[in-house]
């Protein structure tokens, strides 16, 4: 019953915040006919987001800070949230696969938001490199999930490094980050969006459930070197990234794990196998 009022509740906030943001996009469109040049929605999106939080019931706790000028972020990936979550962190376009653009709405939002898509497999890895160092050389930072995929947010897959040599054509940084989910002092199995799970599906248990904390780790950004083979630089990253994980989900508790702790790091680890986003 509670669970039930509490989708009802969250629901009805969750379409109320579309509307609105729609009715925003709208008028940046308008916007855009009378100033001749598209309104940049980094700014409007990062405020908005914050909101977006709130309402899907993220306690977000952000160590670290931002990194100044443009930057290329990259972090592990657990679930489509990532996206919201991030972007309250720090205004910033990301790079997602071009499914999400056929999503309903949603993927308007995204687009009007800035979104850089790719298709997996479609060996567009140097053009969608290039326009990242576009957008960053712009002035703009750039989410990059170098997973490929998405996990159950346990451990971090190894890093693809195709991408990361944008940052050095366009001389910016790379700002690496962790995030996680934590639901009872144990990493959350419901926030991981992996499998064949749809979207509306996945939102309406998340949004069925209780509270849950939301960490992330800004990691001190570093200066990539033109002449460091990807490789290196990719493990180089996904090493902070993997070490910033096992902070976020290092023991809180003195006490003996209880049986259901097991069942709960149990079923973490028995998805891991089905990822794939």
């Amino acid at each position: 019953m509670l669970s039930a009022l509490r989708l009802t509740w969250r629901l009805t906030l969750f379409i109320l915040f579309l509307v609105s943001i729609i009715l925003v996009a709208l008028a940046l469109r308008i916007g855009d006919l009378f100033t001749a040049s598209r309104i940049d929605r980094t700014p409007v999106a990062h405020h908005s987001i914050q909101i977006l939080c709130g309402l899907l019931g993220f306690r977000l706790n952000v160590r670290g800070s931002v990194a100044e000028g443009p930057v290329l972020f990259v972090s592990n990936h657990i679930s489509w949230s990532d996206i919201p979550v991030l972007l309250a962190c720090a205004p910033l376009r990301f790079l997602s696969k071009i499914e999400v653009s056929r999503w309903p709405v949603i993927g308007w939002l995204a687009g009007e938001a800035g979104t850089l898509y790719i298709k997996r497999g479609g060996g567009q890895s140097g053009s969608v490199r290039q326009q990242i160092a576009s957008v960053l050389a712009g002035g703009r930072s750039v989410l990059i999930f170098p997973e490929g995929t998405t996990t159950t947010g346990v451990s971090v897959l190894p890093f693809h490094g195709r991408l990361l040599a944008a940052a050095a054509d366009a001389k910016c940084r790379i700002q690496p980050m962790t995030i996680g989910y934590r639901r009872n002092d144990l990493p959350d199995p419901v926030a991981p969006f992996i499998g064949d799970d749809s979207f509306h599906s996945h939102l309406v248990r998340l949004l069925s459930k209780p509270a849950l904390e939301v960490e992330v780790i800004l990691h001190p950004a570093i200066e990539p070197e033109a002449a460091q083979p990807t490789e290196a630089l990719a493990q180089q990253l996904h090493n902070t990234v993997s070490s910033g994980l096992s902070q976020i989900h290092e023991p809180r508790r003195t006490s003996p794990s209880t049986p259901d702790e097991g069942d709960a790091l149990g079923a973490c680890a028995s998805l891991e196998s089905r990822s794939g986003y």
